[in-house]
């Protein structure tokens, strides 16, 4: 494995690839990897002749107020984790090199990035999208990976790749989660025992609407107020998001009939963590999922027709 920091050096190797006719999947990542990563590694390395992951804590996602300075680093680590899963490249420049003046121009998908997460977070996904496609133009993918722990994230690039006719396949690949059901997250490494161990509310908390809406409740509204009262019964679980959109687009729906996802963000201590599920009719016919009376082929779809696992 190769590793680059030099935006122009890894340009340079990977136009040589191309020509010689070699596909190119990138997993884009902020480091301090884990099995969810490495689940994005597989899926690149089984479907691209080469693959780049890039390491990049990116300031421009994080809020004056949040953990940039802490957030959990260890690139000799991730860097072995990499070379044993056969990665060809880890592009893993610093802020020097991918910022080597204040960045004037900002990529936004406003409408979708002010909602859920982002109305806690304002700025985020502004930042996201435009350090996403930055990587997109260095690297040139035919392919790019991202985890679907951040539903609104996969969202938010699959509308940004759309309207701005790139020539990348985003692929969103399902949640890798520890035995008791937590969500894999970088972050996760924050949590003392005792919140460790209240952290499980999260998931708990969707298999109960997962519940809910199986036995009938379809009044989003109800069930946004009885999940907040189920994060509730944990003292250690402050809910800042507990939301009901479409599956799709995110919009607010006024009945649960076609899927939904249910969004939360909570947090728990000092940590915020994330996770999401889609419920309602969500019917998996081999590698593609069937929303509403769609079917979404693998690693194609978009937002309006629907987020593939």
């Amino acid at each position: 494995m190769r590793v680059f920091s030099s935006i122009d050096e890894l340009r340079h190797t990977l136009d040589a690839l191309r020509r010689q006719g070699r596909t190119v999947g990138l997993v884009p990542t902020m480091g301090y990897l884990h099995a969810g990563h490495m689940e994005l590694v597989a899926r690149a390395r089984a479907e691209n002749d080469i693959v780049v992951v890039s390491i990049f804590v990116n300031p421009l996602q994080f809020g004056p107020a949040e953990d940039l300075n802490k957030y959990p680093r260890d690139l000799e680590r991730d860097a072995a984790m990499l070379r044993q899963a056969g990665v060809n490249f880890l592009f893993s420049p610093g802020v020097e090199d991918m910022y080597p003046r204040p960045m004037l121009t900002v990529v936004d998908v406003p409408d979708l990035g002010r909602e859920l997460e982002g109305a806690v977070r304002p700025g985020h996904f502004a930042g996201v999208a435009t350090v996403v496609c930055k990587l997109f133009n260095i690297v040139q993918p035919q392919t790019a990976y991202f985890g679907e722990k951040d539903y609104q994230q996969v969202v938010i690039i699959k509308r940004m790749v759309d309207d701005l006719a790139m020539p990348v396949r985003v692929i969103s690949v399902p949640t890798v989660r520890d035995s008791d059901g937590l969500a894999l997250s970088s972050r996760n490494v924050y949590l003392s025992e005792a919140e460790r161990r209240a952290a499980v509310i999260v998931p708990q908390t969707l298999d109960e609407a997962e519940r809910l809406v199986a036995g009938g409740l379809t009044d989003p509204v109800e069930l946004e107020a009885r999940l907040t009262a189920f994060l509730n019964r944990e003292p250690l679980a402050k809910p800042e998001v507990v939301a009901v959109r479409d599956a799709a687009t995110l919009l607010p729906v006024t009945s649960i009939a076609d899927p939904v996802i249910v969004a939360l963000f909570v947090r728990v201590g000092s940590t915020r963590l994330l996770d999401n599920r889609v419920v309602g009719d969500n019917r998996v016919v081999g590698d593609n999922r069937v929303v509403g009376n769609k079917r979404v082929n693998g690693g194609q779809s978009l937002p309006g027709k629907g987020v593939t696992r």
